[in-house]
């Protein structure tokens, strides 16, 4: 009977432990008899029992999510060293992770508290539906308690009394998220699931405890390692209205990632939002703490949330004493760090070439290659990447320059609207901007978003197998001068879905007797002291607050990455580009199967098979078997012309088919 009582509180122990609070009583009587756990573990309860902790009570009735605090305990910091640790003991647990990033402190993002107070007073007639649309992203948990308990709109002023609300985007806010008709609802319709579930990516989940103390049942769903599961926040679709305030029946696509990534290649590939913004971990990793009897996990995706705003996540740092927030230093630190590796290891390719050179101008070609699976930049349209390009003799004189800053990091030579996408530039005024421009209705630009009417300017760089031609393409239209660039998201040939820009510089080099050099430098901003500029023309203590803020703020743009040309002269030997050889054998098939060889086969990016008449009957990314291209032929005989795109080039095989 004494074994017996002994194996039961063995077991209620391995339950409590991992949860952070305990009864005194029964860890004594634990330790007064014959248990299972491990010398760490003994280590741990005695750490416990001195802290007075209590069993945390499951979720209210009426409630559907939990704070962040509650996840902590399990899925925060091991001080064992046990859990949440990669192969090299190196903490990756999701809660020091997450708390530092834009989707932590979503709901007290003082830029987002601006913008809010700004609409208001712009239209002050639509103050509750505009809170309501906004906290509905920045503030889910919030939002929908006050709306599952039949409350018709969240404020702000509901939010900063809310402590649900006020944590952002936190574990809940993610993992209630149902998958019924997800990726069919945007605009912060978020198909939650309130039968207090929470879903997860791993199969055969440790029930028990979680239902036990947090009255919620981990549940494996594939859909959590989709990227639909992004989809209701980050496609958004506003009601337009006119300069004084009337609504005019026409909506505007405010943002759209998630329809920008469905028209990529990296969609066709099953790579997901996941897969770049949360850093894969193939380690096994044991995903809560106390539980020795836990399986490993592998992968483990981690909950950094990277993306391009390190400029926030920065500025956030700096000031969140006046915003409440208690976030060490090194976790910012390590958001940061984060996120500009992203930006300068996963958004562009920088490469400049020299085209020719003649005796009084350069003609210098920088190609910009889209490496993300959606535009670049992309999300909430203040963001924007600049091409800054300078050239200077070898005697220091400065030659040509284009895309220079103000001291403030406003741009130089900037007209009063806006720069249009340029596919030539010999004109030091002009520079070229990958940047959404909002119009209203009188087709002039504005910040404002509920007066967004029309596109003036989408130029941001396409992802990879971007297409105008589908029904999706209506959602993520590029517009202005860009639409029409012959080599803007275009094979040679004019083929849809390169994922590049080129942008050709004509430099004058009249009378140069030295030798120069081309510098060509992207830069990006997540919000740019233009796009404020309307903003700040207005007051409230939301606008003023973080005016200061931004005056304060080291406003330096991230360096994406850069390209040079060097030692150039007149009259110097322009340099071929690299030819490239590929064959198609059999060159006569009678199956249809054709196989391309050559050394530069990764560098494919389409290939298309035509008939003589120049019809195009499959496009597609290649396939590639070990050492050659595999192509079906269609099952009609006749001539077909395999076109491989690589590069700037299209080259072109004919293989008969009997």
């Amino acid at each position: 009977m004494k074994s017996k009582k002994t194996l039961i509180l063995g077991l209620m122990l391995l339950f409590v432990v991992g949860f952070g609070g305990f009864y005194k009583q029964i860890i004594r009587t634990a330790f007064t008899t014959k248990t299972f756990h491990s010398e760490k573990e003994r280590e741990f309860l005695k750490e416990v029992m001195q802290k007075d902790e209590v069993l945390r009570n499951p979720i209210d009735t009426g409630q559907y999510f939990l704070h962040s605090s509650e996840c902590k305990t399990c899925h925060g910091f091991d001080t064992l060293h046990y859990a949440n640790i990669d192969a090299n003991g190196v903490s990756v647990n999701v809660y020091d992770d997450w708390e530092s990033t834009m989707m932590a402190n979503s709901a007290t993002d003082p830029l987002w508290r601006a913008k809010v107070s700004h609409e208001i007073l712009v239209n002050p007639g639509h103050s509750l539906q505009l809170q309501d649309k906004c906290t509905s992203c920045h503030a889910p948990m919030g939002h929908y308690t006050s709306k599952f308990h039949g409350n018709t709109y969240y404020t702000i002023n509901d939010l900063i009394a809310d402590s649900l609300g006020l944590n952002g985007v936190s574990c809940l806010a993610c993992h209630t998220i149902g998958p019924d008709g997800l990726g069919q609802t945007f605009s912060g319709h978020i198909p939650f699931d309130t039968n207090r579930v929470v879903y997860g990516p791993y199969t055969n989940p440790n029930a028990g405890p979680m239902q036990l103390y947090v009255g919620m049942t981990p549940t494996y769903s594939a859909h959590m390692s989709e990227g639909a599961v992004c989809s209701s926040c980050h496609t958004l679709i506003v009601d337009g209205a006119d300069l004084a305030g009337n609504p005019t029946g026409r909506s505007f696509i405010e943002q759209a990632t998630f329809h920008e990534w469905k028209n990529s290649a990296a969609f066709g590939d099953n790579v997901t939002c996941q897969n770049c913004h949360m850093p894969r971990v193939e380690d096994s990793v044991i995903i809560a703490n106390q539980y020795l009897n836990l399986p490993p996990r592998a992968p483990f995706n981690r909950h950094k949330f990277m993306g391009g705003n390190e400029f926030m996540v920065r500025l956030i740092k700096n000031n969140k004493a006046a915003l409440g927030i208690t976030v060490p230093d090194k976790h910012f630190d390590s958001t940061v760090v984060a996120n500009v590796k992203l930006l300068q290891e996963q958004t562009l390719t920088i490469d400049l070439t020299l085209d020719s050179l003649s005796t009084d101008t350069a003609f210098v070609k920088l190609r910009l290659t889209n490496k993300a699976g959606h535009k670049f930049p992309s999300g909430y349209p203040s963001r924007r990447a600049v091409v800054q390009l300078i050239s200077v003799s070898n005697a220091g004189d400065t030659l040509f320059k284009s895309g220079l800053f103000t001291p403030d990091f406003a741009l130089q030579n900037a007209p009063p609207s806006h720069q249009p996408h340029y596919d030539v530039i010999s004109d030091e005024t002009k520079t070229q901007v990958y940047e959404m421009i909002i119009g209203d209705v009188n087709g002039d630009k504005t910040t404002v978003l509920e007066r967004a009417d029309t596109t003036l300017k989408d130029n941001r760089i396409p992802p990879e197998g971007f297409q105008t031609s589908i029904p999706l393409y209506d959602t993520v239209r590029i517009v202005g001068a860009a639409e029409t660039d012959p080599d803007f998201n275009k094979y040679s040939g004019g083929t849809d879905g390169s994922g590049q820009d080129y942008v050709h510089y004509h430099i004058a080099v009249t009378g140069l007797s030295s030798t120069f050099k081309v510098v060509a430098k992207v830069y990006f901003q997540s919000v740019s002291p233009e796009w404020l500029q309307e903003m700040f023309t207005y007051n409230s203590q939301p606008i003023d607050d973080f005016r200061n803020m931004f005056n304060a703020a080291d406003k330096t743009p991230v360096m994406i990455g850069s390209d040079s040309l060097v030692n150039l002269a007149i009259g110097m030997e322009i340099l071929h580009q690299k030819e490239y050889a590929f064959v198609a054998s059999p060159s006569v098939t009678s199956d249809g199967w054709v196989n391309i060889r050559g050394k530069d086969l990764d560098k494919i990016k389409l290939l298309q098979v035509h008939n003589m008449a120049g019809q195009t009957l499959r496009s597609a990314r290649p396939e590639k078997s070990e050492n050659s291209l595999i192509v079906r032929l269609p099952e009609t005989p006749g001539l077909y012309i395999i076109s491989l795109y690589v590069e700037d080039k299209r080259i072109s095989l004919k293989v008969l088919r009997q």
